[in-house]
């Protein structure tokens, strides 16, 4: 297995309704790795139906065995990706006017029943991730994995670009016992031997993720400066431009255990 550090760069806006409030429909900064996983490994590692018809095609299928599309695959694969951390991002609200055609829905004047509001209920504005916006990920993966050079994410199938680095075994480290990781994560795929201590939650669907947390258990980190791996560093840093040097954090903390619904009691068993 392997680590890959990736840098994610937005070239379209991208859009996903964390919350609604009223007319606003807000995205939230961070970047689900549930979402990340199918749109980095759909088709190739997740089966993708030809058609879902009824309840199924409305039936989220994320750690259900049963269903063909689930991210299950990806742990039969030995892959794995963290959520994405924003590294610099903006905003751009954009105003929308759904059509009232006569076979979605009835034209109202306010004040009518449906329409009491001083708005159109037709009308409303998203606030999406904007052009450039740049995020950091990490994927456990075989030697052999392909990753994608773009992606499509969100609702508007937003273009991604995606540059991966392999991280060298050399340079990591595995210890045990408390420490504190950055990186975001999602609750639901840490392995019950690894336990949160304090976290800042982010509420955002389908499973809210967590931040700056403080956990106990086994996990692996990779210091720039660290003395005990610096002629490792040093040829690693050899292997890379001055910019893919640059965009690797100062240090990197990770659960050594990771995989999609680890505490997650059906997908397990």
């Amino acid at each position: 297995m392997a680590l890959y550090h990736c840098t994610l760069t937005l070239h379209d806006n991208v859009f996903f309704a964390t919350r609604e409030m009223g007319i606003l429909y807000e995205t939230e900064k961070y970047l689900h790795n549930w979402g990340l996983s199918f749109a980095l490994f759909s088709i190739n590692y997740i089966p993708q139906p030809y058609r879902l018809q009824g309840e199924l095609a409305q039936k989220p299928t994320y750690l259900d065995a049963s269903a063909e599309q689930n991210l299950l695959h990806l742990n039969q694969a030995g892959i794995y990706v963290f959520p994405a951390q924003p590294i610099n991002w903006s905003y751009q609200i954009n105003t929308f006017k759904a059509a009232q055609v006569g076979y979605y829905g009835k034209s109202k004047q306010f004040g009518d029943k449906g329409a009491e509001k001083n708005y159109p209920i037709n009308y409303g504005r998203a606030k999406e991730l904007a052009v450039g916006s740049q995020y950091r990920t990490y994927i456990v993966a075989p030697e052999t994995i392909k990753i994608p050079r773009w992606i499509r994410l969100g609702k508007w199938a937003a273009k991604i670009r995606v540059e991966v680095i392999k991280l060298p075994e050399q340079i990591m480290r595995s210890q045990s016992g408390d420490y504190t990781c950055l990186h975001p994560l999602n609750p639901l795929d840490l392995s019950n031997e690894t336990r949160l201590l304090l976290y800042n939650r982010i509420v955002m669907p389908p499973v809210s993720l967590v931040s700056q947390a403080q956990l106990r258990g086994e996990y692996v980190f990779a210091k720039k400066n660290d003395e005990v791996k610096k002629k490792d560093w040093d040829a690693f840093k050899a292997t890379l431009t001055a910019e893919q040097y640059q965009q690797l954090p100062e240090e990197i903390y990770l659960p050594k255990v990771t995989f999609y619904g680890a505490r997650n009691v059906v997908a397990t068993a």
